[in-house]
């Protein structure tokens, strides 16, 4: 199960929105289960079809996670004409397997749709549940 609150999962959507028609991509640090940041990083591939974390930006973002003893709790990123699910591509590039991957589907804009994953390194997909808190 993946908690996260309704700020996280509004802040995610619009970094969707804005980034439209381009894919979003980022990181939501945590503690101990507790969220402490989300990082908006840019997608360098600038691409409506996939992501490429911004090697500076994620670089930085992993440093201040890495100095404050925080955790990469979940990526995530959207994708803007398909059904929020893993696509091959994201499955063959995932390299966090303690992490969630959180993706944001515009596919319907007004509608977007946020599902929580496991990407395990035999490329295995666990759908979790998404429990939203205030």
């Amino acid at each position: 199960m993946i908690k996260l609150n309704q700020t996280y999962i509004n802040n995610m959507i619009v970094h969707a929105k804005d980034t439209t028609p381009n894919e979003c991509c980022g990181i939501i640090a945590s503690k101990n289960g507790i969220l402490k940041k989300l990082y908006k990083i840019t997608n360098s591939a600038q691409s409506p079809f996939r992501y490429i974390m911004d090697t500076k930006e994620f670089y930085n973002a992993y440093k201040e996670i890495d100095e404050n003893g925080w955790d990469i709790f979940a990526l995530y990123h959207s994708h803007t004409h398909t059904e929020a699910y893993p696509s091959q591509t994201d499955i063959r590039l995932a390299t966090w397997p303690d992490s969630y991957y959180i993706i944001i589907s515009l596919q319907i804009p007004k509608e977007p749709k946020i599902r929580g994953f496991n990407i395990l390194e035999d490329g295995k997909v666990i759908e979790q549940i998404i429990d939203i808190n205030s």
